[in-house]
C-alpha cells in the first residue's frame, strides 16, 4: 500500500467522522425542539393553538424559546 493511499483512507475516516458529529448535532437539536413543542403543547395549548389558527408563529417560538431556557436552567441549577 503506498503513502498516498493510505492518505486518503485518513482523510475519509475524518470526513465521515465529522459528517456523523453533524448528523449528531442535528438530531440533537431537533430531539431538543421536538421535546419542547410537546411540553408546550401539553402546558400551554392555548398559544399552539393561537399560533396555529392565525399563522402567526413568533409567540409559539418565544415560547419554546422560554421553555428551553427554562430547561437549560434548571438543569444547570442542578450541577
Amino acid at each position: 500500500m503506498s503513502a498516498s493511499q493510505v492518505s486518503l483512507d485518513g482523510a475519509r475516516d475524518a470526513t465521515g467522522s465529522h459528517v456523523a458529529s453533524v448528523a449528531v448535532l442535528i438530531g440533537v437539536i431537533a430531539a431538543v425542539v421536538a421535546g419542547a413543542t410537546i411540553w408546550l403543547l401539553l402546558t400551554d395549548p392555548v398559544t399552539v393553538a393561537t399560533a396555529v389558527e392565525t399563522g402567526e408563529i413568533s409567540p409559539l417560538v418565544r415560547q419554546l424559546a422560554d421553555v428551553i431556557f427554562n430547561a437549560i436552567a434548571g438543569l444547570l441549577d442542578y450541577l
